[in-house]
């Protein structure tokens, strides 16, 4: 029995000194964490928005044959530069060939008949003057010589237009610019219902895009003047990234913004014109358009000091010896590397720059 007494008294010991010794241990806490800093305070800054646009020349002319009949000759090939007026195509049109010989054919038919006509009142007239004949005839010579006239002056103008219809057999450039595709080749039957090609005056190019109502809102409200036509002269020129990514050598300037706002995609239009002296743009191409913003007095934070939750941006604020999450609002710089702030923080507010994927609400840190 004393043994056991022992021996329980001592597992007791053991037991009991165990038992302080993890408390003891518990007791101790790690330090918090260091984390990068930075105090936010304001600056100027650059900002651009980008929509994708479309490009098209000037004039983007279709050219249509203006008579049926099959395509004799093909002067130009696709992608020539052509100059207004400049032979494109030749139409064979045996119905117009027709038309223009018949009318050559009664205007010489109507010029027999006026000088026959005119023979009978030379001839009537002295004999009416001798009171040989009576005056009635020749008054009837004098109308069928009137009349004859007027079917000689009908004929002339058939012969006009016959000719000009001939001429249409040669199709010409509507202006100066760039062929496009052809789609037809010789012996191909056309009519005015078929595009034989395009001509595209790309001296200058319009840029196509698009803006949403509270882009276009948000856009016409940083501009200065009253009008929208003052806001358009006063909007700052815009730049071309083309498909490839290479940003074109000159500068834009929007021209005009639709009237109406599309019902189907709730957008409005934008055209901006660029320079194209030295050709390098085409028509039908696509690429991008920056818009650039001048921000003044402006909070930029770096974007890795920021996080997404639920369709929104924090940060983590620094408070004593604490963080706490903060909502803001923001707008992208153009590096893509940092953001403007444009609520949720003031000047002297300290944030959490780097690491923030450790931290949560409320989690002690040590700031550098």
């Amino acid at each position: 029995m004393n043994f056991l007494k022992i021996v329980c008294g001592a597992s007791a010991l053991v037991f009991f000194v165990t038992s302080c010794g993890n408390r003891q241990g518990s007791s101790e806490q790690a330090p918090p964490q260091k984390y990068p800093t930075a105090i936010v305070n304001r600056q100027d800054a650059e900002l651009k928005s980008v929509y994708p646009v479309t490009i098209k020349g000037k004039e983007d002319i279709e050219v249509r044959p203006r008579i049926d009949g099959f395509i004799e000759s093909i002067y130009v090939d696709e992608g020539a530069v052509v100059k207004k007026g400049q032979s494109l195509f030749r139409i064979n049109s045996p119905q117009s060939e027709q038309a223009l010989t018949s009318a050559e054919a009664a205007l010489k038919s109507a010029q027999a008949q006026v000088n026959i006509a005119k023979v009978d009142v030379n001839r009537i007239r002295p004999l009416v003057e001798k009171n040989i004949v009576s005056m009635v005839q020749l008054e009837t010579a004098q109308s069928t010589y009137e009349s004859a006239l007027a079917t000689l002056a009908q004929a002339e103008a058939t012969l006009k237009n016959a000719r000009a219809t001939m001429s249409w057999t040669n199709v010409t450039s509507p202006v100066d610019g760039v062929v496009g595709t052809i789609p037809y080749r010789q012996g191909s039957l056309v009519d005015k219902n078929n595009i034989l090609t395009t001509v595209a005056n790309t001296s200058n190019v319009f840029a196509y895009f698009s803006l949403n109502e509270k882009e276009l809102s948000t856009f016409l409200d940083n501009l200065e003047g009253t009008t929208q036509a003052e806001k358009i002269r006063n909007a700052p020129n815009v730049i071309l990234t083309l498909a490839d990514g290479t940003i074109y050598g000159q500068t834009g300037k929007i021209e005009t913004i639709s009237g109406t706002v599309n019902t189907t995609t709730g957008t409005a239009s934008f055209r901006a014109e660029f320079s194209n002296i030295e050709g390098k743009l085409r028509s039908g191409t696509s690429g991008n358009i920056s818009i650039p913003r001048h921000i003044e007095n402006s909070i930029i934070i770096p974007q890795k000091a920021t996080y997404a939750q639920q369709n929104k941006v924090l940060v983590y604020l620094v408070q004593g010896d604490s963080v706490v999450q903060k909502v803001i609002s923001v707008l992208p710089t153009p590096d893509s590397k940092n953001y403007v702030v444009t609520d949720g923080l003031k000047d002297g507010d300290r944030i959490i720059t780097d690491g923030i994927a450790t931290l949560n609400h409320g989690k002690k840190v040590s700031v550098e």
